[in-house]
């Protein structure tokens, strides 16, 4: 999605990608579709790259009140194209991308072409289109993870340890396409790094900032979203309130997590702050479980209880020997982001699914 400021002119290309790996209006649009929001709240204009004219479509209804020359659209079928942007970034004024799409899901043949691939050319393919046809481009922000930051051999009984944007996670080529579960943290390491490198080796026109967050929860925007086409993470919340996990919740696996209002804004401070130049961002709101999810649907949704595993139900819940310790600090100082509680992200999320037939 790309887009242009009133006073001074400038634009911006965030990319909202629905890759065909993932059923439709999932995966990227999750995030991209809240920082398209901010954006336009924010007096900037966007071209926003989809998939498809039924994306384009679908957004451009859900802004009935926002001209053409404030939201534009560019057709991008496949980012794992070599060249695909190539074509998308030739826009006058642009002067800032923000580029969100990467595939999130574990529902996959082949880790290499599913999720590597996608991945790491998607993202140094929109560094160089960037490079070759968009010299006027100042800022680049890119999501990546968590998953680039954790080190998954340690588990998450690493007491000891602090995370943050100095950590990043040690898998290897042949470690990654063991399993897709390694297959997903390789290719938002792998990708960041190709960015890092490239910005180092290319001496580009412009900055580069990443965004590195972990369980992203929090409203799904019910115009690209179906109960048939959620994004993994907010996946385990609609388990639980559709009686999924009456008998067993799930285990958490990562403790930490951010609403995505939060982190989209994240996104676009790191385009007006000139400070965020050329940083990564650990985003999160601190700790979690997927026990705490069904307590507070408990407690805000009376008529959900039968859905709902009981309160002595085992599984979900935070390890008895503790978890690893995180540092915010760069987020909350040099973005300015106040965090939303667990309680109004998850409300927020359950109300959203209802919307949608949950």
């Amino acid at each position: 999605m790309a887009m242009h400021m009133p006073v001074p002119r400038t634009a911006y290309y965030p990319t909202i990608v629905h890759k065909k790996l993932i059923k439709p209006a999932g995966g990227s649009g999750f995030i991209a579709a809240h920082v398209i929001d901010i954006l336009l709240e924010h007096g900037h204009t966007v071209i926003t790259s989809v998939r498809s004219e039924e994306k384009a479509a679908k957004i451009k209804e859900a802004h009935p009140n926002v001209p053409a020359s404030k939201l534009d659209f560019r057709i991008v079928k496949d980012i794992a194209q070599e060249g695909a942007f190539d074509e998308a970034v030739k826009i006058d004024g642009l002067d800032a991308v923000i580029h969100t799409a990467s595939p999130f899901h574990f529902n996959v043949t082949d880790t290499k072409k599913d999720l590597l691939d996608p991945a790491i050319i998607g993202t140094t393919g929109i560094l160089k289109a960037i490079k070759k046809n968009a010299p006027s481009v100042k800022r680049v922000v890119i999501t990546s993870s968590f998953a680039s930051i954790v080190n998954a051999s340690k588990g998450n009984s690493w007491t000891e340890h602090t995370y943050s944007e100095a950590d990043w996670n040690p898998i290897t080529e042949q470690e990654a396409v063991q399993n897709p579960s390694n297959g997903y943290r390789a290719s938002k390491t792998f990708a960041e790094k190709a960015a890092w490198d490239f910005v180092e080796k290319e001496k580009p026109n412009f900055t580069l900032s990443t965004m590195c967050p972990p369980l992203v929860i929090g409203p799904i925007v019910h115009y690209l979203n179906s109960l048939d086409s959620l994004n993994t993470s907010n996946q385990r919340t609609a388990n639980l309130m559709t009686g999924k996990n009456k008998d067993e919740i799930a285990e958490t696996g990562t403790f930490l997590w951010v609403d995505v209002r939060d982190l989209a804004l994240a996104h676009v401070k790191a385009l007006e702050v000139e400070e965020a130049a050329d940083k990564r961002f650990f985003i999160t709101a601190g700790y979690f479980s997927n026990k705490e999810i069904a307590e507070i649907i408990r407690k805000n949704f009376p008529a959900l209880e039968k859905e709902l595993p009981g309160k002595d139900v085992k599984g979900g819940d935070y390890p008895k020997e503790g978890v690893y310790k995180y540092d915010n600090s760069r987020t909350v100082e040099v973005l300015g982001i106040k965090f939303r509680s667990l309680e109004e992200s998850v409300v927020d999320l359950v109300k959203s699914l209802q919307a949608v037939g949950a």
